[in-house]
Formats: C-alpha cells, sequence, structure tokens
C-alpha cells in the first residue's frame, strides 16, 4: 500500500473513533480536506453528514462513490435515500433503476422506485414496478402502492379492491383508509363513505379526513343534524377551517329553519 493510501486509511480509522465517540463535526472534519479516492473515505464522509443532517453534500459524497464504483449497488442505493429526502425524485429514480439493475431482486429499492414514480407522475411506470414486488415482507407496501396508482389513474374497481385487500390483513391502517374515502366519494358511493369513515373515527376519534368525509356525506344526504354535529367537531380542533366554518353555519341554519317551521319535523340526524 502507498504512503499516500497510508495516510488515507489513518484519517479513516482516526474519523471512526472520533464518530464512535459522538464527536461528529471532528470525525467530518477528519474527512474533509480532498483526498485520493478511496470508498471508505467517502463512505463514511456520506454516513457521518448524513447523520448530521448534511443531507446535501452527503449526496455529493456518494455521486463521487458511484461514479467511480458503477456496480456499488449499496451505494446507489445509499445515494437515492438522500436525493429522496432532498425530493430530487427523477436522480432519485435514476440511482434506484442503477441498483436494480446490478442486483433486480430488491424490493425495498423496487418499492423506493414505484414510490419516486409517483412523484413524478408516472404512473403505468410506478404500476408495473409494483407489480414486480414478490416478497413476503413488501406485501402491504406493494398492495398501498399499487392501490394508489391505480386510484391516480381513476382505475377505481382495482384500486378499491387493492384497498379492501390491504385492510382485509391490516385493518387498522390509517392511511389506506383515509384514500379509500376518498376514491369513494369519487365513485359517489356515500354509503361506503360512511362506513369506512366510521372505521377511521373509531382508529382515530380527531382523524380530520374522517369528520370531513362524514360531515360531507350527511350535507349531501341533507342530514343536517349530524352535518353540524361533524363540522362542530372539525371546528373544535380546527378552529381556522373556513369551509368547516361556512359549513357548520349552513347545516345549522337548516336545523333552524326546520325548528322554526310551524308543523315541521326536525332533519334526521342520521349519525351513525
Amino acid at each position: 500500500m502507498s504512503s499516500a493510501a497510508l495516510a488515507i486509511q489513518d484519517r479513516v480509522h482516526a474519523a471512526l473513533a472520533l464518530r464512535a465517540a459522538g464527536r461528529l463535526e471532528e470525525a467530518l472534519d477528519m474527512l474533509s480536506p480532498p483526498a485520493p479516492y478511496s470508498s471508505d473515505f467517502y463512505t463514511i464522509r456520506a454516513e457521518i453528514q448524513t447523520e448530521l443532517g448534511r443531507v446535501q453534500e452527503a449526496a455529493g459524497s456518494y455521486f463521487t462513490v458511484v461514479a467511480a464504483e458503477p456496480q456499488n449497488a449499496i451505494a446507489h442505493l445509499n445515494l437515492a435515500q438522500c436525493l429522496e429526502r432532498l425530493q430530487r425524485w427523477d436522480e432519485a429514480a435514476h440511482a434506484l433503476q442503477a441498483a436494480l439493475r446490478i442486483d433486480p431482486h430488491r424490493d425495498h429499492a423496487r418499492l423506493a422506485l414505484a414510490g419516486c414514480l409517483l412523484h413524478l407522475n408516472r404512473l403505468e411506470e410506478a404500476l408495473v414496478n409494483f407489480d414486480q414486488c414478490w416478497s413476503d415482507a413488501a406485501r402491504s407496501r406493494t398492495l398501498f402502492g399499487r392501490a394508489v396508482a391505480l386510484q391516480l389513474l381513476h382505475r377505481h374497481d382495482e384500486a378499491e379492491a387493492s384497498y379492501q385487500r390491504l385492510l382485509a390483513s391490516e385493518p387498522n391502517y390509517e392511511e389506506a383508509l383515509s384514500n379509500l374515502i376518498a376514491l369513494l366519494f369519487e365513485t359517489h358511493d356515500l354509503d361506503g363513505v360512511q362506513h369506512y369513515a366510521l372505521r377511521l373515527l373509531e382508529l382515530s376519534p380527531l382523524s380530520l379526513p374522517a369528520l370531513q368525509a362524514l360531515a360531507a356525506a350527511k350535507l349531501a344526504r341533507g342530514e343536517y343534524e349530524a352535518a353540524a354535529h361533524y363540522c362542530g367537531c372539525i371546528v373544535d380542533s380546527n378552529p381556522a377551517c373556513v369551509e368547516a366554518w361556512h359549513n357548520l353555519r349552513f347545516a345549522s341554519g337548516r336545523v333552524m329553519s326546520a325548528l322554526n317551521r310551524p308543523g315541521a319535523q326536525l332533519p334526521t340526524s342520521g349519525r351513525k
């Protein structure tokens, strides 16, 4: 080993010791001066930069590694994670594709790639990648991602089926319930909206998506007393919600009109 390589290794070992002692800034300083390429040097520097929250700099270090070692799948994956945190979705997708060309059986990388493609509105490509995931460990995220892609593609029946399959095994998956409620609104299935919104409300009594869904469903059905109740719950926890205040005034006004009308019956509450 040359004297230059030995000097780099000494800096790497010193940085690792400082890192182990929790002295991250000093460890990074040890690796900051320019140096001839060393995988350990740039990888450890990137790891410390990430730990310090200096994600942009960490991405630069990982770019150096993948440029020198294009077959280093782990470096591509670490680079992609940095780019995802920076919301540089197109570059992150390229890094993940590079990792998958090296090792196509990494489901976590394929899921991450599909997520980037969703952000890029490349929905059909995202769906293809979700469908290529095979492991049991990835099943929940695959079903959820697949349902999201199908929902964005307006393939409502298929999206609903994916959400239903996911909820059959994970009934407390709140984000899946929220998305399914939104989908059922799109298809004008108010019974379904109410059913799943009540399920979500049982899991999270202050869930804004559930309360908004129930309020909107009750308004659509003319059940103004119940609508006023749910709108009131929304403004109690979100007093800045202008729409909820507007709907509360409207629903309350309709209830009061019914009360003041001679011989009229109070609008049904229908809170369930």
